[in-house]
């Protein structure tokens, strides 16, 4: 979500709700399961990733892919967390999956909400959206995407979709592949808005990245009454040899300044070894 460091419980509570309701992450075993087409590579990105867990209190959930050398990593990657604002990029996604289908464009307006939403993370942008494209449009997406484990928040509470590691990492593998789902434009489109994101707000997965990488960054963060602070980062790195992704989603967190560091321990540790 949105919130600015200084007034966040300020600006938690103008949120549609969203800090009145609840949600759990179900806990679950702390395995790191890594393959890899490339010799050692599993087991390195295994052992990294461990390391970069360890003593942090949050529940954190990770997913990654890279293309070049078929590796996947997953831990936690089915467990469910309260979206925040990285739903966001579902919903563009599910914006111009509908265009589409309508053989059209997008609008003027909703390129201009679409840019404010994705750039600036806004939340009046993302309302305005998500009443237009309305929870069946997100759904629809969702089916096509095969995104099976994640649920659009109701009554337009869409900070508190459930997501999952691995149907963000579903999504990310979308946006940067050829595939039936979003042509070539409606992908170039969300990625080149996410390559846009204000400098505030690029924290997260791209720490550590390649100098040569273009970074491609979508982020939320949330605190509620229940688990503390949501703090997630999902980000597909491109260009100059990379094609991978990497999610980190995690609550519990006792500030969002512990979950910055807690994503970006991981994201270093990953792309170190990547």
């Amino acid at each position: 979500m949105h919130i600015s460091r200084i007034s966040a419980a300020a600006a938690a509570a103008s949120l549609v709700g969203v800090v009145a309701a609840s949600g759990t992450a179900a806990a679950a075993t702390p395995t790191v399961t890594c393959t890899s087409h490339k010799s050692g590579l599993a087991k390195e990105l295994k052992t990294d990733i461990t390391a970069a867990l360890k003593n942090r209190k949050s529940m954190v959930a990770v997913a990654l892919y890279d293309r070049s050398t078929g590796t996947a990593c997953t831990y936690r990657a089915g467990v469910k967390y309260d979206s925040a604002s990285v739903v966001k990029a579902t919903l563009l996604a599910a914006l111009m999956r509908q265009a589409q289908e309508a053989h059209r464009g997008l609008t003027n307006r909703e390129k201009s909400l679409a840019k404010a939403m994705i750039t600036k993370s806004d939340n009046t942008a993302t309302t305005k959206l998500w009443k237009q494209v309305k929870v069946k449009g997100v759904q629809h997406f969702l089916n096509l995407a095969k995104m099976t484990n994640t649920k659009p928040g109701a009554n337009g509470y869409w900070g508190l979709t459930q997501i999952t590691a691995g149907d963000e990492v579903k999504l990310l593998r979308l946006l940067t592949s050829t595939n039936k789902v979003l042509t070539k434009a409606s992908r170039s489109y969300e990625l080149w808005l996410m390559n846009k994101v204000v400098t505030g707000q690029r924290w997260g997965v791209p720490a550590g990245a390649p100098s040569n990488a273009t970074v491609h960054v979508k982020n939320g963060w949330l605190p509620r009454a229940t688990h503390k602070w949501r703090v997630h980062s999902i980000g597909a790195f491109t260009g100059n040899g990379n094609d991978y992704g990497i999610v980190v989603l995690s609550e519990d967190d006792k500030t969002m300044d512990y979950g910055v560091a807690t994503i970006q321990k991981i994201a270093r540790a990953i792309h170190g070894d990547l």
